[in-house]
């Protein structure tokens, strides 16, 4: 109990208090201006909390967390252009209500969904992280090896279309890791000479290359593309109480099932978005009207979606295993200061869980407000010019790359992850499987690695452990159901 009140104490100082609205405001614009994403602005921010405490840090980087999900249905509502991928389902209606006249009620319906998602999340990321991290204390290196198996099994899930695909981005990610010292042997590997991989490809400069720098080659292919102007009223934004009533079930639903599906590494709030968003469709007593402006669809997919950042977090902090993208950053951060994400983190750093816990329970108050009382300006940063965003956005990402560690050849690294990532995406190869295979495979290896000396090279315990059983049976189950399903659908599609 000292520590949750010493940690509320630290969250609701001055600084923190400062951060916790500066990233969340940060992380809405950052959303609402097409092509920005949250991973990319977490990435750039993060070599700016070198010189920050632990604490701040991550008041600062989980408060962006929050406004970037949330922010992402600014463009969706206005422009049918998902600010983030985590607002997908949010165009389907946002923007035909929009077009019809509703803006204001559109965003709305968004922003009070996405406050209720994140609500119901944070309860689950209370009562959930506890248990979970002291389950995870009996967990032994082949347990882990088990929980990491199963992560790197649902790359096969956020493959997209293409298993194969997906398949070859995780491998591709795994490689990527390989370079530097083995845990085995102490020796370096795949280093081609350069004594600057001895430690391998530092995650910072992978993540800005292949979000950032990806992202800002796009855009400047798309700079011949007129701007739209928008003007949104505030007529029909706030909900009344009958209103609240008659979506309660969608919103709790929504919520349950944005939460459940974060927990689960890899999957991410585009999937939890579409999940939720089918639900209330299947279960509407006016089905017809999803694609054509429906309320319903709207509070689905944003209560789902930020939704996924609780869950998301649930596993990153009481188990160290990253639930998104994002999150894998969070991971990187957690690392960056001296911090070890997982069971050992309640046990050593207790008052760093319960500051997470409380910047997102606060993140997700002051979203709301910030967004009902400004959405009017909000609603403007969609038509930003591209012209002024690059050049802003490439000097972070030199700038944030090169102080990492004061050298250049993390900047030349950045650069070709870039390009890497915009070549990897024209040929239609997802990112997600690659970022989870990069962070996933050393986390693998290692525990892999302590288990094998343990055993003496015996690979038994993988099976015959109750824990690592079941976790590696339910690797494989999950991998035998994608592999069915997405043979199903190939044949679905012949003629």
């Amino acid at each position: 109990m000292n520590e949750v009140f010493s940690s509320m104490t630290m969250l609701f100082t001055p600084q923190a208090l400062g951060l916790l609205m500066l990233g969340t405001s940060l992380g809405v614009i950052v959303g609402a201006i097409p092509g920005l994403t949250g991973a990319m602005l977490i990435a750039l921010s993060l070599p700016l909390t070198f010189t920050m405490s632990p604490e701040n840090a991550l008041v600062l980087l989980v408060s962006m967390y929050v406004g970037t999900v949330s922010g992402g249905l600014i463009t969706a509502t206005l422009l049918r252009i998902p600010g983030t991928p985590a607002s997908m389902m949010t165009t389907l209606d946002g923007y035909p209500m929009a077009k019809n006249g509703q803006p204001g009620r559109a965003l709305g319906l968004g922003v009070s969904a996405s406050f209720i998602g994140g609500l119901v999340s944070w309860v689950f990321l209370v009562l959930l992280s506890g248990p979970l991290a002291e389950l995870s204390m009996t967990f032994g290196p082949w347990e882990f090896f088990a929980l990491v198996l199963m992560a790197l099994v649902l790359i096969a899930s956020v493959s997209g279309e293409s298993l194969s695909r997906g398949l070859l981005a995780g491998f591709l990610g795994v490689l990527t890791a390989m370079p530097g010292s083995s845990p085995a042997t102490g020796m370096t590997r795949l280093t081609f000479g350069m004594h600057e991989l001895d430690d391998g490809f530092k995650l910072l400069p992978v993540l800005i290359g292949l979000f950032a720098v990806n992202q800002v080659i796009t855009e400047i292919l798309k700079l011949h593309r007129p701007v739209e102007a928008i003007t949104v009223s505030r007529a029909g934004l706030f909900l009344t109480l009958a209103e609240w009533k008659r979506n309660a079930v969608n919103l709790i639903r929504s919520s349950f099932i944005g939460t459940f599906i974060g927990i689960l590494p890899g999957i991410g709030a585009n999937i939890g978005s579409v999940v939720a968003y089918s639900a209330a469709k299947t279960t509407s007593k006016t089905p017809e009207k999803f694609g054509h402006g429906s309320e319903e669809g709207i509070i689905a997919s944003e209560a789902a979606n930020n939704a996924t950042v609780g869950g998301a977090l649930i596993p990153l902090i009481a188990m160290g295993i990253p639930g998104s993208v994002i999150d894998a950053i969070l991971l990187g951060a957690l690392v960056i200061h001296g911090l070890q994400p997982g069971p050992l983190l309640f046990e050593q750093n207790p008052d760093v869980v319960y500051i997470i816990m409380g910047t997102m329970f606060v993140a997700n108050l002051f979203m709301f407000l910030f967004m009902m009382f400004s959405v009017q300006w909000l609603a403007k940063l969609a038509s930003v010019p591209r012209n002024v965003l690059i050049p802003i956005i490439l000097t972070f990402c030199v700038i944030g790359t090169y102080s990492l560690a004061n050298r250049f050849f993390d900047v030349w690294v950045m650069l070709a992850f870039g390009v890497i990532g915009f070549g990897i995406e024209k040929l239609r190869i997802p990112i997600a499987p690659f970022v989870i295979g990069f962070v996933l495979a050393p986390i693998a290896e290692e525990h892999l690695t302590e288990g094998l000396m343990q055993t003496g090279g015996n690979w038994s315990p993988l099976v015959t452990r109750p824990i690592a059983g079941s976790l590696t049976l339910i690797a494989v189950l999950l991998f035998a159901v994608t592999l069915f399903q997405h043979w199903k659908q190939k044949n679905a599609c012949k003629p």
